[in-house]
C-alpha cells in the first residue's frame, strides 16, 4: 500500500490534483488507513496514472468521471 504522498512521488503528481481527483471522485473505493489517510494498492496507482494520460491528452474532469463507467461497461457485458 501506498500513501497519497508516496504515489505523488512515483508519478510526478501534485498533492493537490490527486486529492483533487479522490475528491471528485475519480479514484473509486480509496481505502483508508487506521488513522483515516488514503492508501493506495497498485491497481489504484495505475488507474492514476491513466487519469493523468487521460489528463495530458485534453480530456475535461468530467469527460474524466465518465470513462470510469465506460471501463466497467465492457467489464460487465
Amino acid at each position: 500500500m501506498y500513501t497519497l504522498m508516496q504515489v505523488c512521488r512515483e508519478l510526478d503528481l501534485a498533492y493537490q490534483t490527486l486529492k483533487f481527483y479522490c475528491n471528485e471522485g475519480l479514484v473509486p473505493n480509496v481505502k483508508r488507513d487506521k488513522n483515516n489517510r488514503r492508501v493506495f494498492g497498485e491497481r489504484d496507482v495505475k488507474w492514476i496514472r491513466d487519469l493523468s494520460c487521460l489528463k495530458k491528452c485534453g480530456m475535461t474532469i468530467q469527460e474524466m468521471k465518465e470513462y470510469p463507467a465506460l471501463c466497467l461497461e465492457d467489464s460487465i457485458a
